[in-house]
C-alpha cells in the first residue's frame, strides 16, 4: 500500500493533510497483513488508525474496550464523524437495543465490546459469524495491569482471537515498557510489528511536592488548586475522598469542582464529563476511571494526591495534561509512607495460598459474589490448577512490588524526574534544564511556568464585585 493512497484516504475521511507520528507506520503494518502494537502518547490519535483501516476494508472492526463510558463516548464521536454503522454492546445496553444490534450485526462497520461481553459463549458464537476485518484491543496495557487479579477475562483474549480465526489484530496503548510489550504479545498469541513514539511530553513540567503528613498534603492541594490556572484533574485512590475533596475545594478554593468515579451512575458520569468538556467545571477530582478516551486538549494541570502503583499508570494519567502542546504541569504530592496504600490496594483482591487451597478443596462452600472468590472461580472453571493459580499470584505480587519500587524511586528523586521517568520506558532523557522538572528538594515556581491563576481586578479588565459589573453594564 503506497503512502499516497493512505494519505488520500486520510484527507477524504478526516480532512487531515498528514498523519501524526506513528499513525502511518501502524497502518502500513496492518495493510501488509501484520498485527501491530502501537504505543503512542495520549492525544496522538490512536483511534484514527482503526477508523481509517475499517473505512478502507470490508467487514466489521471489532474493538475490545475496557470502560462502558469510554465505549459510549467513542460510538457517539464516531457517528458524529460519519461512521454511522457503529454500536456498543455493554451490560448497560437495554434488552431492546441489544436485540436490535444483534439482528443488524452483519451491517455494522464498528462494534465495541468489553472483554467480559466478548467472552460470553453466546456472544462469541454470534461474533464468529461476522467477517472481521480487524480485531482491536484498545488500552492494551489493561491485559497486564488488570488481567491477573481484577478482570481475568482479559487473559482469555488470546484464545478468543484463535476462535475467531486469528483475525488481523491491532493493539493500542499510550504506555508500555519492554516487559509490558512482551506480555501483551504473549497473551494475544501474536508477533506484532511494534510502532512506538516517545512517551516524553516536553510541554508537561514534572514536579514532586514532598509533604510531611496528610494534613500538610491537604493544605498543599488547596494552595495549588487556588493558584493554578485550570482546567485541572486531581487523582485519588479513594472514591469517597475524591467526592469529599471536590466538595471541600469548591467551598474553599473558589473553583467549580466535581468528583468522577465508578461509584457514580452512568448518567452522572456522562453529565460531569460533558460539563468538564464544555468548561462548566474547572476541576475534576477523579479515580483512575476518569481519563481513558477523554479528548480535552486544554487541561493545564494534573495532580496526584495518592501515589500511583506504577510509572505506566502515572504516565497514562499525566498524559491528560497539555494535549494542545501548551505549558502544563504534573504534580505528585508525596508523604513518607504513601507507598503503603497502593500495597494494600494491590493485595485487596489477591488471595493467599491458604485461601486458594481452601477454595479448591470445597468450592461450593464459598460465596462467588465475593471478588476474591469470583476470581478463583474463574480460574477453576477454565481448568487452571491450584498450583498454577498460586504461582500466578506469587508472580503477580513480585511484579507489583517491583513496579511500585520504581514509582517510589521517582517520588524520592532529587536530581531529574524526567530522566528517572523515561528510563522506565528505555528512553534517554534530554539534558536537564530549569524548564524540565522540580524534584522533591526544589520548590515549584508556578509563576515562572506561566500557569498562575488570574484573579479578576479592575487593572486586568475583570470586575471585582457586582457593583463594578453593574456600573460597566450601564
Amino acid at each position: 500500500m503506497t503512502n499516497e493512497a493512505l494519505t488520500t484516504s486520510l484527507q477524504r475521511v478526516f480532512g487531515y493533510r498528514k498523519f501524526r507520528p506513528g499513525q502511518q507506520a501502524a497502518l502500513e503494518a496492518l495493510e501488509a497483513g501484520q498485527d501491530s502494537l502501537a504505543i503512542l502518547p495520549t492525544g496522538a490519535g490512536k483511534t484514527l488508525i482503526y477508523q481509517l483501516y475499517g473505512y478502507r476494508h470490508a467487514g466489521c472492526t471489532v474493538i475490545v474496550s475496557p470502560l462502558l463510558s469510554l465505549m459510549a463516548d467513542q460510538v457517539d464521536r464516531m457517528r458524529l464523524t460519519g461512521f454511522r454503522c457503529s454500536a456498543a454492546l455493554t451490560s448497560q445496553t437495554s434488552y431492546a437495543d441489544r436485540q436490535t444490534i444483534l439482528t443488524q450485526l452483519d451491517q455494522l462497520q464498528f462494534l465495541f465490546l468489553s472483554p467480559e461481553m466478548l467472552a460470553q459463549p453466546k456472544m462469541l458464537a454470534q461474533i464468529k459469524q461476522l467477517t472481521i476485518s480487524l480485531l482491536v484491543v484498545d488500552e492494551a496495557h489493561c491485559i497486564v495491569q488488570w488481567g491477573p487479579d481484577f478482570r481475568p477475562e482479559y487473559l482469555l483474549l488470546g484464545a478468543i482471537k484463535e476462535k475467531l480465526g486469528n483475525p488481523l489484530t491491532l493493539m493500542l496503548t499510550a504506555t508500555a515498557g519492554k516487559a509490558t510489550r512482551q506480555e501483551i504479545a504473549k497473551q494475544l498469541r501474536s508477533r506484532p510489528t511494534v510502532v512506538t513514539e516517545s512517551v516524553n511530553r516536553a510541554n508537561i513540567f514534572l514536579d514532586v511536592d514532598r509533604v510531611n503528613d496528610e494534613g500538610e498534603k491537604k493544605a498543599r492541594l488547596q494552595t495549588l488548586v487556588g493558584q493554578l490556572r485550570g482546567p485541572g484533574v486531581v487523582y485519588f485512590s479513594s472514591k469517597q475522598l475524591a467526592t469529599d475533596t471536590a466538595e471541600w475545594l469548591q467551598a474553599t478554593a473558589g473553583v467549580k469542582a466535581a468528583a468522577y468515579h465508578a461509584g457514580l451512575s452512568g448518567e452522572d458520569r456522562f453529565k460531569i464529563q460533558q460539563q468538564f468538556m464544555s468548561g462548566e467545571i474547572d476541576l475534576i477530582c477523579a479515580t483512575s476511571a476518569f481519563g481513558m478516551g477523554i479528548d480535552k486538549n486544554d487541561i493545564r494541570y494534573v495532580i496526584h494526591y495518592h501515589l500511583p502503583g506504577d510509572l505506566e499508570s502515572y504516565a497514562q494519567e499525566i498524559g491528560r495534561a497539555g494535549r494542545d502542546g501548551q505549558p502544563s504541569v504534573a504534580i505528585l504530592l508525596y508523604a513518607p509512607g504513601d507507598e503503603q496504600l497502593p500495597l494494600a490496594l494491590g493485595q485487596a483482591n489477591r488471595p493467599d495460598e491458604d485461601e486458594i487451597a481452601r477454595y479448591y478443596a470445597q468450592p461450593t462452600k464459598f460465596d462467588d459474589t465475593e471478588p476474591t472468590v469470583h476470581l478463583l472461580a474463574f480460574y477453576r472453571q477454565h481448568g487452571i490448577s491450584q498450583a498454577a493459580v498460586q504461582e500466578l499470584f506469587v508472580k503477580r505480587e513480585r511484579e507489583r512490588n517491583r513496579a511500585l519500587a520504581g514509582m517510589v524511586a521517582y517520588a524520592r528523586e532529587d536530581h531529574c524526574l524526567r530522566q528517572r521517568w523515561l528510563a522506565a520506558f528505555d528512553e534517554q532523557a534530554p539534558e536537564h534544564s530549569e524548564g524540565c522538572c522540580s524534584p522533591q528538594n526544589q520548590p515549584l515556581a508556578i509563576d515562572r511556568l506561566g500557569l498562575e491563576r488570574q484573579t479578576p481586578t479592575q487593572e486586568n479588565g475583570g470586575p471585582v464585585d457586582w457593583q463594578t459589573q453593574l456600573a460597566r453594564l450601564f
